[in-house]
């Protein structure tokens, strides 16, 4: 078992729902958050994952029901506790060093420490070589990883990323792998969407299943793999899952 820091923020979804059009997005009666290793949120396309985790991190209005952290609701001064990192990286068009001495300056750290600060980040994320070069010149992987560090530089207690290794090749997911598990163990709380079973697999210390907005099935990774209790989480295991 990886031997993660514990984390003490607490998220809860209590009655949670989104509807479009007369369809329902998401109808989550329940769902608290609170292990010290990764929790990953899977599911077939279309289940609302995403909706889901921009619920949690307050980018998204439920229609109905609120999220809770540390039981009080979610609001700006929590927001400030959390960075999110998405499947499609957003840089800022400046050299790879300066998307992290940005935020690292906006946090009020004075130069010395914003370069010390900026050195560690890049050495973490194999990026050290590149930090003078464009950030547009960087490859989807190197990209990714440039988009957690920069997230990482905010010092968030609770980090949320969403697929953000869909689209890259076995190698470049590794390192992003390695990079957010090395968060997780010096106390950031991650909660991650994935359609890779294979990367939830290996990331994973806590799963939820979704299924039609919905949570299927939600508990520890090596209960979830190994004996689900869920029609619905065998049958996703089995590749039978729909929306």
């Amino acid at each position: 078992m990886r031997d993660f820091a514990r984390c003490h923020a607490r998220i809860e979804a209590r009655d949670l729902q989104i509807s479009r059009d007369g369809a329902v997005l998401l109808d989550v009666a329940r769902l608290d958050l609170d292990g010290p290793g990764p929790t990953l949120i899977l599911g077939p396309n279309g289940a609302g994952k995403s909706l889901l985790l921009r619920c949690l991190h307050g980018l998204i209005v439920p229609d109905a029901g609120r999220v809770l952290l540390d039981g009080a609701p979610l609001s700006a001064g929590h927001r400030a506790r959390q960075a999110m990192v998405f499947q499609k990286p957003v840089l800022l068009r400046r050299s790879v060093l300066a998307n992290l001495t940005y935020v690292l300056r906006r946090r009020g750290l004075g130069w010395r420490a914003r370069r010390d600060r900026a050195a560690e980040l890049l050495a973490e994320g194999g990026l050290a070589a590149k930090a003078r070069q464009s950030a547009a010149s960087l490859s989807g992987g190197e990209a990714q990883r440039l988009a957690i560090l920069r997230a990482l530089a905010t010092e968030p207690e609770i980090l949320f990323l969403d697929e953000p290794t869909s689209a890259l090749d076995p190698a470049a997911t590794l390192a992003i792998e390695a990079l957010i598990l090395a968060a997780a163990r010096q106390g950031t709380q991650i909660v991650m969407v994935t359609h890779d079973i294979g990367q939830a697999r290996r990331m994973g210390a806590d799963i939820v299943l979704m299924q039609g907005g919905g949570v299927a099935e939600h508990g520890p990774a090596e209960r979830f793999f190994t004996d689900p209790e869920s029609a619905a989480a065998r049958r996703y295991l089995a590749g039978a899952l729909v929306i």
